[in-house]
């Protein structure tokens, strides 16, 4: 099928600027396109005319958004922030801000140009938009063999991507020369990465010596002739609890690092700012040599991606966090919550360590940040252990690739010693 004349100018724009991207792009990707025209166009036309009768929502007579007046009184915003349809791009200033926030938080992209945001329906969808932009069926995708189970879903089920992965730890860091085997298996050609930290479900975050190995194999695999694309999942940016840990993005390290290493940062409130409802999330690409024009055409193409997905994302949510960056007290708040979970971080290494009888039922795995840590069973099954805890000591956990997953972030500090002991408790049952 031949492509859209508008998709073609895309394409041709990525081609003149920077060919390499063109090459890490799917079939689908190459074919998206954000309507410039048809009704999208036309509507833009007729924006500020006397009589505008494209649009696709209610007006009232006095031109405000038709809106019900029980709904309208539960929120605190204007009608025309609430109401009306955010644009598939997102909000203009919201993508402002959040990219003065990237720079304000990564100190290695200083100087260093990269796109502006465009907002998702939180990171599920970003992921999902970047699997549409970038994976063919059958492409790999390397993750650690510790991760997110719902990445099952977005890449293999809804895409026929297959993931294949790389052992997650030795000697208690991250085993970056595992990453680097697998990526350099078999012949050259397109290489999609997955990295996140801190990782779900293992809450460790890598060192800054081990971000910069990470970076130093992505390089060696683009030397090696290879496109690689780097998906950044940094849904929990920012809850890194111990000193000696990077405290920044990997996006950063990667931003500028080659030409054939395109580093796509895919982040957004829900964690970092708790509101998992929200669903406001965002997709940011920087490459060596990237220049406006090609973020430009990047950002066209998910935009188009968006709209033929799920139109838009909610306008009521992206505003109120736009109000809430701009909040005087939004810094202060922050730090407390912040503060509630490095507490809690910190009471789960206390127990374990004044706990040396908990060995002999299991081993916590790496953890530094986030919202979980790991425990793996020296014995028992998982799923066993998991089905006491319920039924014997009314605690709920996960069992997933062969661990179990606790989250500290939904536990009561003063619950974490019980937790720990309902676990250990229940671990002997199962001998």
């Amino acid at each position: 099928m031949a492509l859209n004349p508008q998709a073609e100018a895309l394409n041709q724009t990525l081609a003149d600027n920077c060919p390499n991207i063109l090459e890490m792009l799917s079939a689908r990707g190459k074919a998206i396109f954000f309507p410039a025209k048809g009704i999208l166009g036309q509507s833009a036309e007729a924006k500020g005319k006397k009589i505008n009768a494209t649009i696709g929502i209610a007006l009232e007579d006095d031109g405000t958004p038709m809106r019900l007046g029980c709904v309208e009184e539960m929120i605190e915003l204007t009608p025309a922030e609430a109401f009306p349809y955010a644009p598939s791009y997102g909000n203009a200033e919201l993508r402002k801000v959040w990219r003065n926030g990237i720079y304000r938080k990564n100190h290695d992209v200083d100087g260093i140009e990269i796109s502006n945001p465009v907002v998702t329906c939180a990171l599920t969808h970003a992921l999902s938009m970047c699997a549409y932009m970038f994976g063919d069926e059958n492409d790999k995708i390397c993750m650690p063999d510790l991760y997110w189970g719902n990445y099952k879903l977005l890449f293999e089920n809804a895409y026929g991507l297959k993931i294949t992965t790389h052992n997650t730890f030795v000697d208690d860091g991250y085993d970056v020369e595992a990453l680097r085997e697998i990526l350099l298996e078999g012949p050259t050609g397109k290489r999609l990465v997955l990295l996140n930290f801190p990782n779900n479900p293992t809450g460790y975050t890598v060192t800054p010596a081990e971000a910069d190995r990470i970076r130093d194999v992505l390089v060696e695999v683009a030397e090696a002739g290879n496109q690689v694309v780097a998906l950044i999942d940094d849904a929990y940016f920012g809850l890194v609890f111990e000193d000696g840990i990077l405290t920044e993005s990997v996006f950063g390290r990667l931003a500028n690092a080659h030409e054939r290493l395109l580093a796509v940062k895919i982040d957004g409130a829900t964690k970092e700012d708790y509101v998992w409802g929200f669903r406001v999330g965002f997709i940011t690409y920087a490459v060596k040599g990237g220049t406006e024009d090609v973020y430009k055409a990047l950002e066209a193409k998910t935009a188009g991606a968006i709209r033929g997905n799920i139109s838009n994302g909610p306008a009521v949510s992206q505003s109120i966090m736009l109000k809430a960056y701009t909040s005087s007290d939004y810094a202060a708040q922050k730090t407390e919550k912040f503060n509630t979970l490095k507490a809690r971080a910190e009471k789960v290494k206390e127990i374990l360590d004044s706990h040396p009888e908990y060995a002999e039922a299991f081993e916590a795995l790496p953890f530094n940040s986030g919202y979980f840590m790991c425990v793996a069973l020296k014995s028992a099954d998982p799923e066993q252990v998991r089905k006491i805890l319920l039924e014997k000591y009314s605690t709920g956990v996960i069992a997933a690739s062969g661990v179990i997953r606790v989250a500290f972030s939904a536990t009561p500090y003063d619950l974490l010693d019980e937790l720990f002991d309902n676990l250990y408790q229940a671990v002997k049952k199962t001998g």
